[in-house]
């Protein structure tokens, strides 16, 4: 069982920056995919950045340059480094792992294990 716990989340003016964790803890394979996600009311959820066991990132076009992700030392934190952050940008977000390393081709619904969210709001 892995469970994955967020926090950073709040509000900030547009151009400001955030910074989003999340705790994994349990049994994490040693390939797996971790990745944030973002659900705006009355829209679906979707990727906006990915790590795998490997270190390899990919982000979503729309965030691509201004968010960053990485992971601790220990691989037991899951950071989002939110820059220059738009209206557009206002979501719950969730962190996600499954426990295979191909993030490329993974689908939402690939992902076993979900945080609660933590939201997100930029005013402008």
């Amino acid at each position: 069982q892995v469970s994955l716990v967020e926090s950073g989340g709040g509000s900030v003016q547009a151009g400001g920056s955030l910074r989003l964790s999340c705790l994994v803890s349990g049994e994490i394979s040693s390939q797996y995919c971790m990745a944030w996600f973002r659900q705006a009311p009355g829209e679906e959820r979707e990727v906006v950045a990915a790590i795998d066991s490997d270190g390899r990132t990919s982000y979503d076009y729309s965030v691509g340059g201004r968010f960053l992700i990485s992971q601790d030392n220990a691989k037991t934190t899951l950071y989002l480094l939110m820059n220059t952050l738009k209206p557009e940008d206002t979501a719950m977000y969730y962190c996600a792992a499954r426990m295979q390393a191909d993030c490329v081709s993974a689908t939402r619904s690939s992902f076993g294990y979900w945080g609660q969210g933590t939201q997100v709001t930029v005013s402008s």
